[in-house]
């Protein structure tokens, strides 16, 4: 029993220290480039968006929007109090709608981290991501009637960590906080992947995964509602699962059920959305995600 016990566990090592020998670089690299975003550029970004409401854009502020909402380095608890003072700035419910969906389904830091990947899964979740912040605003301009689509009643302009005025210092400690927020998640991720290679067979992945379209992309999005729990952490599942035979259409779908039904994204857009339009919020990532991963697998 214990010869068996330790012969799992150096086969478990084995493919620990594989995955975090590949993915590792990425990791420190996503929170580098995040944190100095975070540090030099944040400020900007939301300068840039916050001067759109003295535009005439119209429709077309959406792309603005779901661009900055990428470039954005904030987290949702983040997001939601600074959306609170841009709507307070005259920016519309649809540019709004468009920049917090693509703020929750990606980042920078992420960016990096799904470099490890490959680039055609980089390219696919840059482009849903986009593409599904467009979707939100215009459904929300199309839709919404004239109405008021969030409550922000509240809520105040979040106050910045990044205060130390010496500006190496402050960079390090938003790095500190960085890891701090992403490490636990990020190790389970590669102890998870390394169990999912040692015990789960390579022909099972492809039965569920590679199998049925529409049921593999159905089943990606369903697991990643209550998988998900951090990007990089994810990462090395779906690097595993990739590998053994996941189809990019189901690692799409994955990638937007995720992020937008982690349990800390969903509590706070409740918040803001009140039940009628958080259950339109939780179809709408439903369809969006199936759509995108059967379209995804017709073009490969």
């Amino acid at each position: 029993m214990i010869d068996i016990l330790h012969r799992e566990t150096i086969y478990i090592l084995y493919y620990f220290e594989l995955q975090f020998r590949q993915i590792f670089g990425y990791w420190i690299l996503g929170i580098v480039l995040g944190s100095c975003i975070s540090v030099f550029l944040k400020d900007k970004i939301c300068h840039v968006f916050r001067s759109m409401g003295k535009t005439r854009l119209g429709m077309l502020g959406i792309i603005p929007a779901s661009i900055l909402g990428i470039a954005s380095p904030l987290c949702m608890y983040g997001t939601i109090p600074l959306a609170a003072s841009f709507s307070k700035s005259g920016i519309r419910d649809e540019w709004l709608a468009s920049f917090m969906m693509c703020s929750i389904l990606l980042n920078p830091q992420l960016i990096i981290y799904s470099t490890a990947l490959g680039i055609e899964a980089l390219i696919v979740r840059i482009l849903s991501c986009f593409l599904c912040g467009i979707t939100a605003g215009l459904l929300i301009r199309l839709l919404g009637k004239g109405k008021n689509f969030f409550n922000f009643e509240g809520f105040e302009e979040p106050k910045s960590h990044d205060i130390d005025p010496n500006l190496f210092l402050r960079l390090i400690k938003n790095i500190g906080r960085n890891i701090h927020a992403t490490g636990f998640y990020f190790f389970i991720g590669i102890l998870l992947s390394a169990l999912f290679q040692r015990y789960v067979p390579e022909d099972f992945m492809k039965v569920v995964f590679h199998g049925n379209e529409a049921f593999s992309v159905l089943m990606a999005a369903t697991i990643g509602v209550p998988l998900y729990a951090c990007g990089g952490g994810t990462i090395p599942l779906l690097q595993a699962w990739l590998i053994d035979g996941m189809s990019m259409g189901s690692a799409a779908a994955f990638m937007i059920t995720g992020p937008s039904t982690k349990i800390t994204n969903l509590g706070a857009l409740k918040i803001v959305l009140g039940i009628k339009n958080f259950l339109i919020y939780l179809i709408f990532v439903l369809i969006f995600s199936l759509l995108t991963g059967l379209i995804v697998n017709l073009f490969r």
